[in-house]
């Protein structure tokens, strides 16, 4: 883990199956989505309108926001329809010894 700063955020057996859940990693909030066998995290706020996204419905790759429906790619945080236009911030993710770590810069 020394290539970056990657910052252990949390076992990978507390994560739900297909569901999104926040979580604090260096003073960010970040939103963990477990889709599969994978694991991607965004900011956890909707660039529109200031939500918290592990608050809103994650189908697939989808995450869409709990205020006004806008929905999100969580393979990359780009926005996939109205009313909002900007991406998240996302941030690559490592599974190692059963723990969750985040790449934050």
């Amino acid at each position: 883990m020394n290539d970056g700063n990657w910052v252990d955020v949390l076992p990978a057996d507390q994560l739900p199956e297909d569901d999104v859940i926040g979580v604090v990693a260096a003073g960010r909030d970040v939103a963990l989505y477990a889709v599969g066998d994978e694991i991607y995290a965004t900011d956890n706020t909707c660039t529109h309108g200031q939500a918290r996204l592990c608050d809103g419905f994650l189908e697939g790759y989808e995450i869409e926001c709990p205020l006004h429906q806008g929905k999100f790619d969580v393979r990359n945080g780009n926005p996939l329809c109205q009313p909002v236009t900007d991406a998240l911030r996302s941030y690559p993710v490592r599974v190692e010894g059963g723990r969750v770590y985040l790449q934050l810069d």
